[in-house]
């Protein structure tokens, strides 16, 4: 082997990371892994090809930024050692929001980590730790090549009208529109959907990745053309913790009649919503499927409510559908909440195979169904790991130009 590249999906106090072989082929994953509690004590675990798993504390620091930089590059040295060769070549980021601006992968360097920070705002959740491990390896391994990937950037094929807000223009010239997420999942999805649905993949589809975060994306020739997200991860469905599509007046009413303030709001909003908030239980699917309190059959309710009328929303702007696939967490694994949303676009003339439901499909409706139905496992990781290497082969000035040298950085820019 003489060569490999590191895949991070970096949250708030864990660090998901696989490393893959560069071959002229598809990356081959080699070992995958995650380290918890990272800011303050890390803890390695490790996963190899083979099944064979381990753990070992790392090294803690009175700094919790160093702590995280000494933890990323202990993993660089360990996963270098190992891949031999050239070592890690680079390393490719999962990053949340690129904006308007960032419409492909990008070698990212201090100029770019400072635009990527101008996008916090609209994904709190998320953005400020994708950039901390970039930042801290720029610290701790500053000859790395790092690769930013944008869970955005699958949507910015989507015509002018799906992106739009009904607000004044000078707000859409300050950023405010909708972008979508879960792009990286989106983008593997059409990928590999030729090999599933044959010529009927050029048609209309709609993808539900449903997890803890969930998304519609409505596609044609496997390009995004709308999406239930918009200029954050809170619109659209009902999420684990996020209340998905809500009425403004509603954070009017928080703000100005119980007097929350803005953080208090936030909170609210990404951590304490959606099938959380509902059931007053758990934000787990899974829990809420096996439990026996009505709250929690209501959570699960209005989950499948919101995804029926969304994708119904989908297929008027696409003018019909050819194909439906449940991708991600919920999607591949939870049969009776794929059963039930089925049951609710039944009026589209699709028919569930309820037996080949149960055992996880791939093709979950019957022949002859008007609409094929389909459960596809996603690979974000594998989608970073190709975009890594593709980026790593180019000069910088070339990616550089790809996404506009030269204008103001942040939202403004549009």
């Amino acid at each position: 082997m003489n060569s490999a590249v590191l895949v991070l999906d970096s949250g708030s106090s864990s660090v998901k990371f696989a490393l893959y072989c560069a071959t002229d082929g598809d990356p081959q994953r080699l070992v995958s892994g995650q380290i918890d509690n990272i800011e303050r004590a890390p803890q390695l675990s490790l996963r190899e090809a083979s099944g064979e798993a381990s753990e070992r504390a790392l090294k803690t620091y009175s700094d919790w930024e160093r702590t995280r930089a000494e933890a990323l590059s202990f993993l660089i040295d360990m996963l270098s050692q190992r891949a031999g060769g050239a070592g890690v070549l680079a390393a490719g980021h999962r990053v949340v929001h690129g904006g308007a601006r960032f419409r492909e992968p990008v070698v990212v360097d201090r100029e770019v980590l400072a635009m990527l920070e101008t996008y916090i705002p609209l994904a709190p959740l998320h953005q400020p730790h994708n950039l901390a491990a970039i930042r801290a390896l720029l610290d701790a391994a500053p000859g790395l090549s790092q690769v930013a990937c944008f869970d955005t950037a699958f949507h910015s094929t989507q015509p002018r009208l799906a992106t739009m807000y009904a607000l004044p223009r000078e707000l859409e010239a300050r950023g405010v529109r909708r972008y979508g997420f879960h792009g990286l999942s989106y983008e593997y999805i059409a990928d590999v959907l030729p090999g599933y649905l044959g010529d009927r993949a050029e048609g209309r589809a709609v993808v539900a990745h449903l997890g803890n975060g969930s998304s519609l994306c409505a596609m044609r020739e496997r390009r995004s053309v709308a999406t239930s997200k918009g200029i954050t991860a809170v619109e659209g469905l009902v999420m684990g913790t996020r209340p998905g599509s809500l009425d403004p007046g509603v954070l009017l009413y928080l703000l100005q009649e119980l007097g929350m303030d803005a953080c208090a709001v936030s909170d609210l909003l990404y951590y304490r919503c959606g099938l959380l908030g509902v059931s007053g239980i758990s934000h787990d699917m899974r829990e809420l499927l096996a439990s026996t309190d009505p709250r929690a059959a209501e959570a699960v309710d209005l989950f499948v409510y919101r995804a029926v009328t969304q994708i119904g929303g989908l297929v008027a702007a696409l003018e019909g559908l050819d194909g439906l696939i449940f991708t991600a967490g919920i999607g591949e694994h939870a049969a009776p909440v794929r059963e039930r949303i089925c049951n609710g676009l039944a009026w589209l003339g699709l028919e569930l195979d309820l037996e080949v439901n149960e055992r996880g499909g791939p093709r979950i409706s019957r022949e002859g169904s008007p609409v094929s139905v389909w459960v596809i496992p996603t690979n974000e990781e594998l989608v970073i790991a190709r975009h890594t290497m593709q980026a790593i082969g180019l000069a910088g000035s070339e990616l550089r130009t790809r996404i506009g040298a030269g204008e103001t950085p942040g939202p403004a820019a549009g």
